[in-house]
């Protein structure tokens, strides 16, 4: 079958990615209410899960306005709608990315999550501590945790405040807010009219099963292109990409090419593997150390970086 002409791909892509959506839901559906018990569908859950990443990956692409480059309403509108299953607005998703890409591990306390800064000489229970936040984060959905934490208190605090909080937040306005607030006011709509209308069974093997799946899937992969890797003001470097692997790279819309996005944002997904941009030299031998998405996710298991700050001096734990 041919690719659809480069002008109709993100319109290709979004009726791939809801239908999909839908025929899984559909699937899980049957399955629960004929009785299959819920243990023997976890692979089917778990596949679900990956298919709620991708809303979450073709809203990234929304959120860089890259889905209809030409028109930013109506990159707005699909984007904020394949958003709105996992409740994300996308306002709010842009304002974090874009920090993201500016300040990426720019240093030890600046957009760099496998990192943990203490005033405290770091003793076996610090360490203890430390290392526990993240095994929980990685491997037990806290990263999704944190982030739905996030999006609800920037939701409500006051936009003088938010960007005393994290200066991703700069220039965030109230209009903003109350756009986020719809946009996330849609998303619990959404959870909550499928309950009502279908009922329990129908929501749980739609949405509440497949979400907590997303929300395994999104802590284990959200740090893997950036787990360990440099820190420093080239910013852009501080980056990793894992070799393709068909099934995941389609899932995924070849967001394995992460360095190539980091270095080049602007390129859209459907041309990052032929526009692949090897790290420079300097920043490969440290951040390439792995290539296979398995082994990124187990690098994760080595623990976080512990940065004791004394005397106006860092040193590394």
């Amino acid at each position: 079958m041919n690719n659809p002409p480069k002008k109709y791909i993100n319109t290709y892509l979004l009726v791939e990615t809801i239908g999909v959506f839908l025929a899984l839901s559909a699937c899980s559906v049957y399955l629960g209410m004929s009785g299959v018990r819920w243990y023997f569908q976890l692979p089917l859950f778990l596949l679900q899960g990956l298919w709620f990443y991708r809303l979450y990956i073709l809203g990234h692409e929304a959120s860089h306005r890259k889905l209809f480059p030409n028109n930013v309403a109506r990159n707005d509108f699909w984007g904020g709608l394949i958003l709105v299953p996992i409740m994300t607005p996308i306002n709010i998703y842009r304002k974090i990315h874009m920090f993201h890409h500016g300040f990426n591990r720019k240093d030890h306390h600046t957009s760099a999550l496998d990192t943990y800064v203490t005033r405290h000489k770091p003793n076996w229970l610090i360490k203890a501590f430390y290392h526990l936040l993240w095994y929980i984060g990685v491997f037990m959905g806290g990263w999704f945790l944190h982030s739905l934490v996030s999006v609800i208190l920037f939701l409500f605090i006051p936009p003088s405040v938010s960007v005393r909080i994290s200066p991703a937040f700069k220039g965030w306005t109230m209009r903003d807010q109350l756009k986020a607030i719809g946009l996330f006011s849609l998303g619990v709509g959404f959870h909550v009219a499928v309950y009502l209308v279908g009922g329990t069974t129908v929501y749980l093997y739609s949405l509440g099963y497949p979400m907590l799946a997303f929300a395994w899937v999104l802590s284990l992969f959200v740090y893997i292109f950036h787990y360990d890797t440099t820190i420093g003001n080239e910013t852009r470097f501080n980056v990793r990409s894992l070799r393709h692997v068909p099934f995941f790279s389609w899932i995924l819309m070849n967001f394995n090419e992460h360095a190539t996005h980091h270095q080049h944002p602007n390129i859209p997904w459907y041309e990052l593997p032929a526009k692949r941009t090897p790290l420079p030299e300097k920043y490969h031998h440290q951040n390439q150390n792995t290539d296979s998405l398995a082994g990124a996710i187990l690098n994760q298991l080595k623990g976080p970086k512990i940065v004791y700050v004394h005397e106006n001096k860092e040193s590394e734990s």
